[in-house]
This record gives structure tokens, C-alpha cells and sequence, in this order.
């Protein structure tokens, strides 16, 4: 939704094949279906990533650099505001972790 939804819709526009990270599948097929109805392109496809799961990117970014040929851009959208506190099952505080560990890690990770 917000601003990583119209990045998607601008970039799958340009014909680009477009990938959208989302921690719901039901969500993100939603939006998935909505894009290729608008923009009539078929190569936008959704993978489940969970930037505040150090083990979820790490399985994304595994995924991608074995299904992808290439990667051009990455856009490190997610984000959360205004939870109650808690701890990760990795130790991690929640927001700290998907806010900034988790993009930073996936953005090191696809570097190649």
C-alpha cells in the first residue's frame, strides 16, 4: 500500500519486472492482481518477506539471488510507527529491526 504500491505500479508501467516483498500474502496478491490489471503487466510477482525476521531476509535474499538473473533496483520501503514494544524471536526490538536491521541486512545480502 502507500508509496511502495506506486513505486510498484510505475515500475511494472515501465514494463520492468517487478517484484513486491510483503509480509501478507493475501495483501500483497491483492495488490499484485491490481498492478497487472492496470499496467497489463504479467511479470509482477509477489515473494513473502518479513523485514523484522533476520532469518525471513535472509531466506528472500537467498531466493531472489537464485531465481533472479539480475537486479536493478532495489526500493527499501517498509516500515513500522507506533507499536507497543517487543522483543523479536531473534532478540531484537521489533521496530528497530524491520525499520532499519532488516533493509539493511537484505540490501548487503543482494549486493552480490
Amino acid at each position: 500500500s502507500g508509496i511502495g504500491k506506486c513505486v510498484a505500479m510505475d515500475l511494472a508501467r515501465r514494463n520492468a519486472r517487478t517484484i513486491l516483498a510483503c509480509r501478507s500474502r493475501e495483501r500483497g496478491q491483492a495488490a499484485v492482481e491490481e498492478i497487472r490489471a492496470a499496467t497489463g503487466n504479467p511479470a509482477v510477482v509477489l515473494r513473502l518477506l518479513d523485514t523484522g525476521s533476520l532469518a525471513s531476509v535472509r531466506a528472500f535474499a537467498s531466493a531472489v539471488l537464485r531465481e533472479e538473473s539480475r537486479l536493478d533496483v532495489l526500493v527499501n520501503n517498509a516500515g513500522v510507527t507506533g507499536l507497543p514494544f517487543a522483543i523479536t524471536s531473534e532478540g531484537l526490538e521489533q521496530t528497530f529491526a524491520t525499520n532499519y536491521l532488516g533493509p539493511f541486512l537484505l540490501t548487503n545480502l543482494l549486493l552480490g
